[in-house]
């Protein structure tokens, strides 16, 4: 029987239903491909966040009545790369939970030879991420939006706090938007159709500021019709004539998975506004529309902004953008091609 030498090998041989999601930058479903190439050392992780591979594992082994939860932060190296310390070290106790592979004793094996785990050891796996250096906490709009996304791809029934906000929203209903729950807002934005975007586009502008808020932490996660990015940035760019920048965030922030080409000319205004780009902002912008920098005249103009700003964390930043694959070599080239005795420059020779 071959060794198990990485996480993808566990769940094949375990006979597991699994399902990856990316918890680093946003919550996506992640291809397994990616996992294993990452384990292989075949690719680097394709969104990675403050230096580590963040991945939601949803699974079920053997006869678990509701799937288990794993939330794995697996260190990468400098150019994305996993540094396999802590994974091996993750393993080795995980193999040590299941008695290892000496006991085959204790499983029956199904007809493609993986093992079925007993019920005990499948309690044991499920509990083993306490006290685990591997393990990390998701905030809460990231909790939500797994179980969001893991419920509606398992075809599990939605949380009883989605009804409410679809009455909410379509305002069949007049309900105290202080009695919506996260996890409703969650479930609504990856349930919703194209009727439900219309509704929420021409409820938008009378959302109270809160709701807005917690609504735009989830939508930043899923690409949005068009009609909704333009609400978003109506709202936004009002909230910043009022001087509200939290607000202004959170909007740039919801639009950021969104593919139209809005988002990106929405983002290049906010950049050559100097008074629009301080440090919540740059880092709302590189944190969720990272995909948007990719661009010859918006990626520089945002390195200029960034170094300009003393507030920001400029080596922190950059060392982020450069992990990411498609950002790494236009940011590296950019850096190196700066201008003797720029801004950049500068904020490059005082973190060296």
């Amino acid at each position: 029987m071959q060794p198990i030498h990485t996480l993808d090998d566990f769940f094949i041989r375990s006979g597991a239903d699994v399902s990856f999601y990316h918890m680093g930058r946003r919550v996506t479903p992640c291809p397994r491909e990616a996992l294993t190439a990452l384990e292989t050392g075949d690719a680097p992780w394709p969104e990675p966040w403050q230096g580590h591979a963040r991945l939601g594992i949803v699974f079920r082994l053997g006869d678990m009545p509701e799937p288990a939860i794993w939330f794995l932060s697996l260190p990468l190296d400098e150019q994305g790369y996993l540094s396999p310390a802590q994974r091996d070290a993750f393993l080795q106790r995980l193999l040590e939970t299941l008695g290892r592979n000496a006991n085959t004793n204790k499983h029956e094996v199904d007809q493609n030879g993986a093992k079925q785990i007993s019920d005990e050891s499948a309690r044991e796996v499920e509990h083993l991420m306490k006290d685990n250096p591997v393990a990390f906490t998701p905030s809460l709009p990231f909790q939500a939006m797994l179980n969001a996304r893991a419920t509606h791809d398992l075809g599990l029934p939605a949380s009883q706090h989605l009804e409410l906000i679809e009455a909410y929203i379509s305002r069949q209903q007049t309900i105290d938007w202080q009695a919506l729950g996260l996890q409703g807002v969650a479930d609504f934005v990856v349930r919703m159709d194209d009727n439900q975007a219309q509704q929420l586009t021409g409820v938008l502008e009378t959302l109270p500021v809160e709701m807005l808020h917690s609504l735009c932490y989830c939508l930043e996660h899923t690409a949005l019709p068009t009609a909704l990015v333009n609400a978003l940035r109506d709202y936004g760019e009002q909230a910043a004539q009022q001087g509200d920048v939290e607000t202004l965030c959170a909007c740039v922030r919801a639009v950021g998975s969104s593919e139209t080409t809005l988002v990106g000319e929405w983002y290049q205004q906010l950049l050559e506004d100097a008074h629009a780009c301080g440090p919540d902002l740059l880092a709302a912008i590189a944190g969720r529309g990272w995909m948007h920098l990719e661009d010859n005249a918006r990626l520089p103009l945002y390195l200029n902004r960034l170094a300009e700003d003393d507030r920001s964390d400029f080596g922190a930043v950059i060392r982020d953008l450069a992990l990411i694959p498609r950002l790494r070599l236009p940011v590296i080239m950019l850096l190196r091609d700066a201008p003797e005795g720029s801004t950049i420059q500068q904020r490059l020779a005082s973190i060296t």
